[in-house]
Protein backbone atom coordinates (compact mmCIF):
# COMPACT_ATOMS: atom_id res chain seq x y z
CA UNK A 1 0.00 0.00 0.00
CA UNK A 2 1.39 3.07 -1.39
CA UNK A 3 0.95 6.79 0.54
CA UNK A 4 -0.40 7.71 -2.81
CA UNK A 5 -3.51 5.38 -2.28
CA UNK A 6 -3.83 6.37 1.72
CA UNK A 7 -6.19 8.86 3.34
CA UNK A 8 -3.80 12.35 3.84
CA UNK A 9 -2.35 12.84 6.94
CA UNK A 10 -1.45 16.17 7.76
CA UNK A 11 0.71 16.76 10.42
CA UNK A 12 -0.55 20.15 11.20
CA UNK A 13 -4.95 20.23 11.35
CA UNK A 14 -7.11 22.65 12.79
CA UNK A 15 -8.09 19.48 14.77
CA UNK A 16 -5.06 18.95 16.35
CA UNK A 17 -4.20 22.26 17.26
CA UNK A 18 -7.16 22.08 20.06
CA UNK A 19 -7.99 20.44 22.92
CA UNK A 20 -7.66 16.73 22.80
CA UNK A 21 -10.27 14.09 22.58
CA UNK A 22 -8.44 11.74 24.43
CA UNK A 23 -5.49 12.85 26.63
CA UNK A 24 -3.11 10.47 28.93
CA UNK A 25 -0.76 11.62 31.24
CA UNK A 26 2.52 9.91 32.94
CA UNK A 27 0.68 6.70 32.72
CA UNK A 28 2.27 3.88 35.38
CA UNK A 29 1.44 0.17 35.55
CA UNK A 30 2.77 -2.41 37.98
CA UNK A 31 2.55 -6.36 37.34
CA UNK A 32 3.80 -8.02 40.87
CA UNK A 33 5.31 -5.39 41.62
CA UNK A 34 7.26 -5.11 38.51
CA UNK A 35 6.95 -1.38 36.36
CA UNK A 36 5.56 -2.32 32.78
CA UNK A 37 4.79 1.27 31.77
CA UNK A 38 7.08 4.00 33.12
CA UNK A 39 5.00 7.46 33.17
CA UNK A 40 3.92 7.18 29.29
CA UNK A 41 1.86 10.21 27.86
CA UNK A 42 -0.37 10.40 24.68
CA UNK A 43 -2.47 12.73 23.11
CA UNK A 44 -5.47 12.19 20.37
CA UNK A 45 -7.13 14.48 18.45
CA UNK A 46 -10.36 14.56 16.71
CA UNK A 47 -10.29 13.70 12.91
CA UNK A 48 -6.82 12.14 13.37
CA UNK A 49 -4.74 8.94 13.09
CA UNK A 50 -2.15 8.92 16.47
CA UNK A 51 0.22 5.74 15.78
CA UNK A 52 1.72 3.32 18.47
CA UNK A 53 4.42 1.25 17.11
CA UNK A 54 7.01 -0.66 19.27
CA UNK A 55 8.60 -4.17 19.88
CA UNK A 56 6.37 -7.10 21.24
CA UNK A 57 6.87 -6.54 24.93
CA UNK A 58 7.38 -2.61 24.55
CA UNK A 59 4.16 -1.59 26.58
CA UNK A 60 1.46 -1.26 23.67
CA UNK A 61 -0.73 -3.67 24.53
CA UNK A 62 -0.92 -2.46 28.43
CA UNK A 63 -1.60 1.14 27.46
CA UNK A 64 -4.38 0.07 24.91
CA UNK A 65 -5.91 -1.67 28.02
CA UNK A 66 -5.78 0.38 30.09
CA UNK A 67 -7.42 3.19 27.56
CA UNK A 68 -10.13 0.34 27.04
CA UNK A 69 -10.74 -0.01 30.93
CA UNK A 70 -9.35 -3.72 30.67
CA UNK A 71 -6.39 -2.42 33.17
CA UNK A 72 -6.58 0.10 35.84
CA UNK A 73 -3.65 2.38 35.51
CA UNK A 74 -1.50 2.58 38.69
CA UNK A 75 -0.28 5.80 38.06
CA UNK A 76 -0.84 9.20 36.16
CA UNK A 77 -4.23 10.66 34.57
CA UNK A 78 -6.10 10.58 31.66
CA UNK A 79 -8.90 13.07 30.73
CA UNK A 80 -11.97 12.74 28.07
CA UNK A 81 -12.72 16.05 26.57
CA UNK A 82 -10.56 17.44 29.29
CA UNK A 83 -12.32 15.47 32.22
CA UNK A 84 -10.91 12.99 34.34
CA UNK A 85 -11.56 9.32 34.06
CA UNK A 86 -10.85 6.13 35.19
CA UNK A 87 -12.36 3.38 33.62
CA UNK A 88 -12.18 -0.09 35.83
CA UNK A 89 -14.97 -2.01 33.17
CA UNK A 90 -14.94 -2.15 29.52
CA UNK A 91 -18.33 -0.79 29.88
CA UNK A 92 -16.79 2.38 31.50
CA UNK A 93 -14.99 3.19 28.57
CA UNK A 94 -17.25 2.56 26.15
CA UNK A 95 -19.87 4.95 27.81
CA UNK A 96 -17.49 7.54 27.92
CA UNK A 97 -16.82 7.33 23.94
CA UNK A 98 -13.72 5.21 24.12
CA UNK A 99 -13.59 1.57 21.67
CA UNK A 100 -11.06 -1.16 20.73
CA UNK A 101 -10.87 -3.19 18.40
CA UNK A 102 -8.45 -5.96 19.83
CA UNK A 103 -7.05 -8.59 17.16
CA UNK A 104 -9.23 -11.06 18.49
CA UNK A 105 -12.74 -10.20 17.84
CA UNK A 106 -15.42 -10.28 20.06
CA UNK A 107 -18.21 -11.26 17.65
CA UNK A 108 -20.82 -14.33 17.73
CA UNK A 109 -20.17 -15.95 14.42
CA UNK A 110 -24.18 -17.94 14.35
CA UNK A 111 -25.38 -14.26 14.58
CA UNK A 112 -26.30 -11.65 12.20
CA UNK A 113 -24.38 -8.12 11.69
CA UNK A 114 -27.16 -6.33 13.30
CA UNK A 115 -27.17 -8.79 16.50
CA UNK A 116 -23.37 -8.27 16.90
CA UNK A 117 -23.84 -4.62 16.50
CA UNK A 118 -26.50 -4.30 19.21
CA UNK A 119 -25.65 -7.40 21.40
CA UNK A 120 -26.48 -6.42 24.76
CA UNK A 121 -28.22 -3.13 24.01
CA UNK A 122 -30.80 -4.09 21.66
CA UNK A 123 -33.77 -1.55 21.21
CA UNK A 124 -36.86 -2.74 21.98
CA UNK A 125 -40.46 -1.94 21.73
CA UNK A 126 -43.62 -3.09 23.62
CA UNK A 127 -40.77 -5.60 25.67
CA UNK A 128 -39.70 -7.16 22.16
CA UNK A 129 -36.30 -6.92 20.51
CA UNK A 130 -37.09 -4.00 17.89
CA UNK A 131 -35.76 -6.20 14.78
CA UNK A 132 -36.78 -4.01 12.54
CA UNK A 133 -34.98 -0.64 13.83
CA UNK A 134 -32.28 -2.60 14.77
CA UNK A 135 -31.53 -3.57 11.03
CA UNK A 136 -32.25 -0.11 9.86
CA UNK A 137 -29.85 1.31 12.11
CA UNK A 138 -27.19 -0.82 11.67
CA UNK A 139 -27.87 -0.23 7.49
CA UNK A 140 -27.34 3.27 8.12
CA UNK A 141 -24.14 2.93 10.05
CA UNK A 142 -22.72 0.36 6.97
CA UNK A 143 -24.06 3.75 4.88
CA UNK A 144 -22.27 6.07 6.50
CA UNK A 145 -19.34 4.45 6.33
CA UNK A 146 -19.48 3.75 2.56
CA UNK A 147 -19.60 -0.25 3.00
CA UNK A 148 -21.04 -2.45 0.48
CA UNK A 149 -21.30 -6.22 0.62
CA UNK A 150 -22.31 -6.60 4.01
CA UNK A 151 -25.84 -6.62 5.22
CA UNK A 152 -27.26 -6.01 8.89
CA UNK A 153 -29.10 -9.89 8.20
CA UNK A 154 -25.59 -11.36 7.18
CA UNK A 155 -24.16 -13.90 9.37
CA UNK A 156 -21.01 -13.02 11.20
CA UNK A 157 -19.41 -15.92 10.30
CA UNK A 158 -19.61 -15.98 7.14
CA UNK A 159 -18.04 -13.10 7.21
CA UNK A 160 -14.30 -12.35 5.90
CA UNK A 161 -12.10 -11.65 8.49
CA UNK A 162 -12.11 -7.62 7.24
CA UNK A 163 -15.35 -7.60 6.94
CA UNK A 164 -15.44 -9.00 10.43
CA UNK A 165 -13.34 -6.02 11.70
CA UNK A 166 -15.96 -3.82 9.96
CA UNK A 167 -18.60 -4.97 12.20
CA UNK A 168 -16.14 -4.77 15.05
CA UNK A 169 -15.78 -0.77 13.60
CA UNK A 170 -19.57 -0.56 13.41
CA UNK A 171 -19.81 -1.87 17.25
CA UNK A 172 -17.79 0.98 17.82
CA UNK A 173 -19.64 3.65 15.96
CA UNK A 174 -23.25 2.55 17.53
CA UNK A 175 -22.61 3.78 21.00
CA UNK A 176 -21.01 7.09 19.26
CA UNK A 177 -17.47 6.38 20.52
CA UNK A 178 -15.48 9.50 19.63
CA UNK A 179 -12.20 7.57 20.21
CA UNK A 180 -11.42 3.90 18.18
CA UNK A 181 -7.97 1.98 19.32
CA UNK A 182 -7.14 -0.42 16.47
CA UNK A 183 -4.76 -3.32 17.62
CA UNK A 184 -2.98 -4.72 14.36
CA UNK A 185 -6.01 -3.98 12.40
CA UNK A 186 -4.33 -5.54 9.12
CA UNK A 187 -2.59 -8.53 10.56
CA UNK A 188 -4.81 -11.16 8.77
CA UNK A 189 -5.69 -9.27 5.55
CA UNK A 190 -5.14 -9.21 2.05
CA UNK A 191 -4.04 -6.23 -0.13
CA UNK A 192 -7.47 -5.69 -1.37
CA UNK A 193 -8.77 -5.78 2.05
CA UNK A 194 -5.78 -3.41 3.40
CA UNK A 195 -7.31 -0.90 1.09
CA UNK A 196 -10.94 -1.21 2.24
CA UNK A 197 -9.83 -0.92 5.76
CA UNK A 198 -7.58 2.18 4.57
CA UNK A 199 -10.88 3.96 3.08
CA UNK A 200 -12.78 3.20 6.59
CA UNK A 201 -10.25 5.04 8.19
CA UNK A 202 -10.17 7.83 5.99
CA UNK A 203 -14.21 8.02 6.64
CA UNK A 204 -13.75 8.23 10.26
CA UNK A 205 -11.38 11.23 10.02
CA UNK A 206 -13.81 12.68 8.25
CA UNK A 207 -16.59 12.76 10.64
CA UNK A 208 -14.29 13.97 13.36
CA UNK A 209 -13.49 9.83 15.00
CA UNK A 210 -10.07 10.37 17.04
CA UNK A 211 -8.16 6.79 16.12
CA UNK A 212 -5.16 5.11 17.82
CA UNK A 213 -3.36 2.89 15.20
CA UNK A 214 -1.29 -0.38 16.75
CA UNK A 215 0.80 -1.53 13.82
CA UNK A 216 4.09 -3.52 13.28
CA UNK A 217 3.71 -2.65 9.40
CA UNK A 218 5.74 0.66 9.40
CA UNK A 219 4.54 1.45 5.88
CA UNK A 220 1.39 1.60 7.04
CA UNK A 221 2.12 4.09 9.86
CA UNK A 222 3.52 6.35 7.70
CA UNK A 223 0.46 6.25 5.55
CA UNK A 224 -2.06 6.52 7.66
CA UNK A 225 -0.93 8.55 10.70
CA UNK A 226 -0.81 12.33 11.53
CA UNK A 227 1.49 11.92 15.09
CA UNK A 228 3.47 8.88 15.77
CA UNK A 229 4.45 7.39 19.64
CA UNK A 230 6.95 4.80 20.27
CA UNK A 231 7.15 2.89 23.09
CA UNK A 232 10.41 1.05 24.19
CA UNK A 233 10.92 -1.16 27.09
CA UNK A 234 7.59 0.17 28.90
CA UNK A 235 8.97 3.92 28.62
CA UNK A 236 7.56 6.43 25.91
CA UNK A 237 10.77 7.39 23.59
CA UNK A 238 9.48 9.51 20.93
CA UNK A 239 5.95 11.20 19.89
CA UNK A 240 6.18 13.56 17.12
CA UNK A 241 3.99 14.53 13.71
CA UNK A 242 4.58 11.65 10.94
CA UNK A 243 5.71 14.86 8.53
CA UNK A 244 8.45 14.98 11.09
CA UNK A 245 9.76 11.25 10.36
CA UNK A 246 11.44 8.52 8.60
CA UNK A 247 11.22 5.13 8.49
CA UNK A 248 15.30 5.01 9.42
CA UNK A 249 14.49 7.34 12.44
CA UNK A 250 11.89 5.21 13.54
CA UNK A 251 13.48 2.06 13.93
CA UNK A 252 16.44 3.55 15.79
CA UNK A 253 14.14 4.51 18.01
CA UNK A 254 12.11 1.26 18.12
CA UNK A 255 15.14 -1.25 18.12
CA UNK A 256 17.93 1.08 18.97
CA UNK A 257 20.03 0.36 15.20
CA UNK A 258 19.32 1.82 11.73
CA UNK A 259 17.14 -0.05 9.54
CA UNK A 260 20.37 -0.97 7.23
CA UNK A 261 20.61 -3.29 9.79
CA UNK A 262 17.62 -5.38 9.09
CA UNK A 263 19.12 -7.78 7.05
CA UNK A 264 21.79 -9.21 7.81
CA UNK A 265 24.61 -10.67 5.13
CA UNK A 266 25.00 -14.27 4.06
CA UNK A 267 26.85 -16.36 7.35
CA UNK A 268 30.24 -17.10 6.58
CA UNK A 269 31.12 -20.04 5.24
CA UNK A 270 27.18 -20.56 2.65
CA UNK A 271 28.13 -21.72 -0.51
CA UNK A 272 25.16 -22.67 -2.92
CA UNK A 273 25.65 -25.98 -3.84
CA UNK A 274 24.15 -28.74 -6.42
CA UNK A 275 20.05 -28.49 -7.17
CA UNK A 276 18.03 -29.96 -4.64
CA UNK A 277 14.62 -29.25 -5.96
CA UNK A 278 13.44 -29.01 -9.44
CA UNK A 279 10.14 -28.78 -11.17
CA UNK A 280 9.20 -28.84 -14.95
CA UNK A 281 5.75 -27.75 -16.19
CA UNK A 282 4.03 -28.09 -12.77
CA UNK A 283 0.59 -27.34 -12.34
CA UNK A 284 -3.09 -27.82 -10.86
CA UNK A 285 -6.18 -26.08 -10.56
CA UNK A 286 -4.41 -22.97 -9.22
CA UNK A 287 -1.13 -22.82 -11.06
CA UNK A 288 0.27 -23.52 -14.58
CA UNK A 289 3.51 -24.20 -16.34
CA UNK A 290 5.82 -24.10 -13.30
CA UNK A 291 9.70 -24.07 -14.09
CA UNK A 292 11.88 -23.75 -11.00
CA UNK A 293 15.17 -25.06 -9.56
CA UNK A 294 16.39 -24.89 -5.96
CA UNK A 295 19.65 -25.48 -5.08
CA UNK A 296 21.48 -26.03 -1.57
CA UNK A 297 22.21 -23.13 0.19
CA UNK A 298 19.95 -20.60 -1.41
CA UNK A 299 17.22 -18.52 -0.62
CA UNK A 300 14.95 -18.44 -3.41
CA UNK A 301 12.47 -15.22 -2.84
CA UNK A 302 8.86 -15.21 -4.25
CA UNK A 303 6.96 -11.88 -5.14
CA UNK A 304 3.87 -11.31 -6.60
CA UNK A 305 0.51 -9.18 -5.72
CA UNK A 306 -1.95 -11.00 -3.27
CA UNK A 307 -3.63 -14.02 -5.31
CA UNK A 308 -0.91 -14.57 -7.82
CA UNK A 309 -0.15 -18.11 -6.94
CA UNK A 310 2.72 -17.58 -4.29
CA UNK A 311 1.00 -19.79 -1.28
CA UNK A 312 -0.47 -22.21 -3.80
CA UNK A 313 3.33 -22.42 -4.98
CA UNK A 314 4.64 -23.51 -1.67
CA UNK A 315 1.13 -25.67 -1.11
CA UNK A 316 2.04 -27.86 -4.55
CA UNK A 317 5.25 -28.40 -2.90
CA UNK A 318 4.64 -29.50 0.07
CA UNK A 319 1.89 -31.83 -0.98
CA UNK A 320 -0.97 -30.25 0.83
CA UNK A 321 -2.28 -29.01 -2.86
CA UNK A 322 -0.26 -31.43 -4.92
CA UNK A 323 1.00 -30.52 -8.59
CA UNK A 324 -1.43 -32.96 -11.17
CA UNK A 325 0.93 -32.05 -14.07
CA UNK A 326 4.65 -31.82 -14.75
CA UNK A 327 7.78 -33.58 -13.03
CA UNK A 328 9.29 -32.99 -10.04
CA UNK A 329 12.75 -34.07 -8.81
CA UNK A 330 14.62 -34.18 -5.88
CA UNK A 331 18.66 -34.53 -6.19
CA UNK A 332 18.01 -35.58 -9.72
CA UNK A 333 15.43 -38.50 -8.98
CA UNK A 334 11.81 -38.06 -9.63
CA UNK A 335 9.38 -37.83 -6.59
CA UNK A 336 5.60 -37.79 -6.06
CA UNK A 337 4.41 -35.38 -3.17
CA UNK A 338 0.84 -35.93 -2.70
CA UNK A 339 0.51 -35.00 1.10
CA UNK A 340 1.81 -33.38 3.83
CA UNK A 341 2.97 -36.09 5.93
CA UNK A 342 4.68 -37.38 2.28
CA UNK A 343 6.54 -33.72 2.00
CA UNK A 344 7.33 -33.99 5.93
CA UNK A 345 9.16 -37.29 4.92
CA UNK A 346 11.55 -36.16 2.36
CA UNK A 347 12.32 -33.65 4.19
CA UNK A 348 10.33 -30.69 3.53
CA UNK A 349 9.14 -28.53 5.73
CA UNK A 350 5.95 -25.54 5.38
CA UNK A 351 5.97 -22.57 7.56
CA UNK A 352 2.40 -21.45 6.55
CA UNK A 353 1.36 -17.46 6.49
CA UNK A 354 -1.35 -18.55 9.36
CA UNK A 355 0.39 -19.53 12.21
CA UNK A 356 -2.14 -19.19 14.90
CA UNK A 357 -4.34 -21.14 12.71
CA UNK A 358 -2.49 -23.44 11.14
CA UNK A 359 1.02 -23.23 12.45
CA UNK A 360 0.40 -23.94 15.83
CA UNK A 361 -2.30 -25.18 18.60
CA UNK A 362 -3.10 -22.68 20.52
CA UNK A 363 -4.18 -24.81 23.77
CA UNK A 364 -0.92 -26.72 23.75
CA UNK A 365 2.21 -26.15 25.37
CA UNK A 366 5.31 -24.74 23.54
CA UNK A 367 6.76 -28.53 24.08
CA UNK A 368 3.90 -29.92 22.98
CA UNK A 369 3.89 -27.31 19.59
CA UNK A 370 8.00 -27.85 19.03
CA UNK A 371 7.08 -31.57 19.05
CA UNK A 372 4.01 -31.72 16.27
CA UNK A 373 5.71 -32.46 13.53
CA UNK A 374 7.73 -35.47 14.60
CA UNK A 375 5.19 -37.02 16.29
CA UNK A 376 2.76 -36.91 13.56
CA UNK A 377 5.39 -37.92 11.11
CA UNK A 378 8.07 -39.96 12.78
CA UNK A 379 6.70 -41.22 16.20
CA UNK A 380 9.81 -43.20 17.02
CA UNK A 381 12.14 -40.47 17.36
CA UNK A 382 9.66 -38.40 20.33
CA UNK A 383 11.85 -39.66 23.31
CA UNK A 384 14.95 -38.38 21.89
CA UNK A 385 13.46 -34.77 19.82
CA UNK A 386 11.69 -34.31 23.53
CA UNK A 387 15.48 -33.84 25.23
CA UNK A 388 16.41 -31.82 22.27
CA UNK A 389 13.60 -29.10 21.79
CA UNK A 390 14.91 -27.34 24.95
CA UNK A 391 18.39 -26.79 22.72
CA UNK A 392 16.64 -25.70 19.43
CA UNK A 393 13.85 -23.50 21.58
CA UNK A 394 17.25 -21.76 23.21
CA UNK A 395 18.40 -21.19 20.62
CA UNK A 396 16.06 -19.63 18.86
CA UNK A 397 16.10 -17.19 21.95
CA UNK A 398 12.18 -18.01 22.62
CA UNK A 399 11.09 -15.92 25.49
CA UNK A 400 8.87 -17.73 27.83
CA UNK A 401 8.08 -19.26 31.36
CA UNK A 402 9.20 -22.60 30.64
CA UNK A 403 8.04 -24.98 27.83
CA UNK A 404 5.72 -26.06 29.57
CA UNK A 405 3.93 -22.73 28.73
CA UNK A 406 0.63 -22.22 26.84
CA UNK A 407 2.05 -20.73 23.22
CA UNK A 408 -1.16 -18.62 23.08
CA UNK A 409 0.31 -16.77 25.87
CA UNK A 410 3.46 -15.89 23.98
CA UNK A 411 3.92 -12.98 21.69
CA UNK A 412 3.51 -13.10 18.13
CA UNK A 413 7.39 -13.23 17.45
CA UNK A 414 7.92 -16.11 19.89
CA UNK A 415 5.19 -17.77 18.75
CA UNK A 416 6.56 -18.07 15.06
CA UNK A 417 9.98 -18.87 16.89
CA UNK A 418 7.77 -21.69 18.01
CA UNK A 419 6.73 -22.94 14.89
CA UNK A 420 9.83 -22.74 13.17
CA UNK A 421 11.24 -24.88 16.51
CA UNK A 422 8.57 -27.59 15.58
CA UNK A 423 10.28 -27.86 11.66
CA UNK A 424 13.93 -27.76 12.55
CA UNK A 425 12.97 -30.68 14.62
CA UNK A 426 12.80 -33.02 11.67
CA UNK A 427 15.88 -32.26 10.72
CA UNK A 428 14.65 -30.11 6.68
CA UNK A 429 16.42 -30.24 3.50
CA UNK A 430 14.05 -27.48 2.27
CA UNK A 431 12.13 -25.06 3.95
CA UNK A 432 9.12 -23.45 2.54
CA UNK A 433 8.28 -20.19 4.45
CA UNK A 434 5.22 -18.22 3.54
CA UNK A 435 5.54 -15.18 4.98
CA UNK A 436 7.35 -15.71 8.05
CA UNK A 437 7.69 -12.54 9.77
CA UNK A 438 4.08 -11.00 8.98
CA UNK A 439 2.34 -9.79 12.64
CA UNK A 440 5.89 -10.03 14.62
CA UNK A 441 7.80 -6.64 15.44
CA UNK A 442 10.96 -5.97 13.99
CA UNK A 443 13.46 -6.94 16.56
CA UNK A 444 11.68 -10.55 15.75
CA UNK A 445 11.95 -10.05 12.43
CA UNK A 446 15.69 -9.94 12.55
CA UNK A 447 16.14 -12.93 14.70
CA UNK A 448 14.21 -14.92 12.01
CA UNK A 449 16.65 -13.64 9.56
CA UNK A 450 19.50 -14.70 10.63
CA UNK A 451 17.75 -18.19 11.55
CA UNK A 452 17.26 -17.98 7.53
CA UNK A 453 20.80 -17.05 7.13
CA UNK A 454 21.68 -20.00 8.93
CA UNK A 455 19.81 -22.53 7.49
CA UNK A 456 21.29 -21.53 4.10
CA UNK A 457 24.98 -21.80 5.88
CA UNK A 458 23.76 -25.07 6.92
CA UNK A 459 23.10 -25.88 3.01
CA UNK A 460 19.50 -25.91 3.40
CA UNK A 461 17.20 -24.85 0.37
CA UNK A 462 14.71 -22.15 0.92
CA UNK A 463 11.94 -20.46 -0.61
CA UNK A 464 10.84 -17.25 0.91
CA UNK A 465 7.43 -15.82 0.25
CA UNK A 466 7.21 -12.48 1.08
CA UNK A 467 4.38 -9.25 0.56
CA UNK A 468 7.45 -6.94 1.92
CA UNK A 469 9.33 -6.33 -1.45
CA UNK A 470 12.33 -4.65 0.84
CA UNK A 471 12.33 -8.61 2.87
CA UNK A 472 12.35 -10.14 -0.58
CA UNK A 473 15.05 -8.09 -1.66
CA UNK A 474 17.04 -8.22 1.25
CA UNK A 475 17.74 -12.06 1.80
CA UNK A 476 17.10 -13.46 -1.53
CA UNK A 477 19.69 -14.81 -3.89
CA UNK A 478 17.22 -14.77 -6.82
CA UNK A 479 13.70 -13.79 -6.91
CA UNK A 480 11.02 -15.14 -8.86
CA UNK A 481 7.99 -13.04 -9.49
CA UNK A 482 4.31 -14.46 -10.25
CA UNK A 483 1.21 -13.62 -11.86
CA UNK A 484 -1.91 -15.50 -12.51
CA UNK A 485 -0.55 -18.77 -11.25
CA UNK A 486 2.56 -18.51 -13.03
CA UNK A 487 5.73 -17.49 -12.96
CA UNK A 488 6.60 -14.08 -14.30
CA UNK A 489 10.12 -13.93 -14.60
CA UNK A 490 13.38 -14.00 -12.87
CA UNK A 491 15.00 -11.41 -11.15
CA UNK A 492 19.11 -10.75 -9.91
CA UNK A 493 18.72 -10.14 -6.14
CA UNK A 494 20.29 -6.11 -7.01
CA UNK A 495 16.63 -5.40 -8.43
CA UNK A 496 14.23 -2.50 -7.28
CA UNK A 497 11.15 -2.74 -5.86
CA UNK A 498 9.36 -1.20 -9.17
CA UNK A 499 11.56 -3.76 -11.08
CA UNK A 500 9.69 -6.47 -9.37
CA UNK A 501 6.16 -4.84 -9.58
CA UNK A 502 6.97 -4.42 -13.38
CA UNK A 503 6.77 -7.98 -13.67
CA UNK A 504 3.96 -8.62 -10.98
CA UNK A 505 1.48 -6.64 -12.98
CA UNK A 506 2.45 -7.65 -16.08
CA UNK A 507 3.95 -4.15 -17.62
CA UNK A 508 6.40 -4.46 -20.01
CA UNK A 509 9.03 -2.22 -18.27
CA UNK A 510 12.34 -3.65 -19.81
CA UNK A 511 14.45 -5.34 -16.45
CA UNK A 512 18.27 -5.36 -16.21
CA UNK A 513 20.47 -6.73 -13.63
CA UNK A 514 24.05 -5.34 -12.85
CA UNK A 515 26.07 -6.67 -15.63
CA UNK A 516 23.46 -5.20 -18.21
CA UNK A 517 21.96 -8.45 -19.22
CA UNK A 518 18.25 -8.58 -19.70
CA UNK A 519 16.50 -10.64 -17.11
CA UNK A 520 14.49 -13.63 -18.51
CA UNK A 521 10.65 -12.94 -18.77
CA UNK A 522 8.47 -15.68 -19.23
Amino acid sequence: MTSESSPSASSTSESSSSTPVLSATGIRKQFFGVEVLHGVSLEVHAGTVHGLVGENGAGKSTLMKIIAGVHRRDGGEMRIDNRVVDFSHPVEAGRAGVATVFQEFNLLPDRSVAQNVYLGREPRRRGLVDVKTMRTKTQALLDDLGVEGITPDAKVGWLTVAEQQIVEIIKALSVDARVIAMDEPTAALSDNEVAVLYRVIDTLKSTGVAIIYVSHRLQEIFDLCDTITVLKDGAQVLSQPRSELDQTRLVRAMVGRPISAFFPDPEPGTEIGDTVLEVRGGGNEQLDGIDLQLRAGEILGVAGLQGSGRSELLSALFGVEPFTRGHVRMRGLPISIRSARQGVRKGLALVTEDRKGTGLVLSQSILDNALLAIRSVFPSRTRDMRAKIPGILESLEVISRNSAQEVRALSGGNQQKVVLAKWLATSPQVVFLDEPTRGIDVGAKVAVYRLIRELARRGVAIILVSSELPEVLGMADRILCMADGRIAGELPPSATEEEVLALAIGTEAQVVSDDAQTVSRR
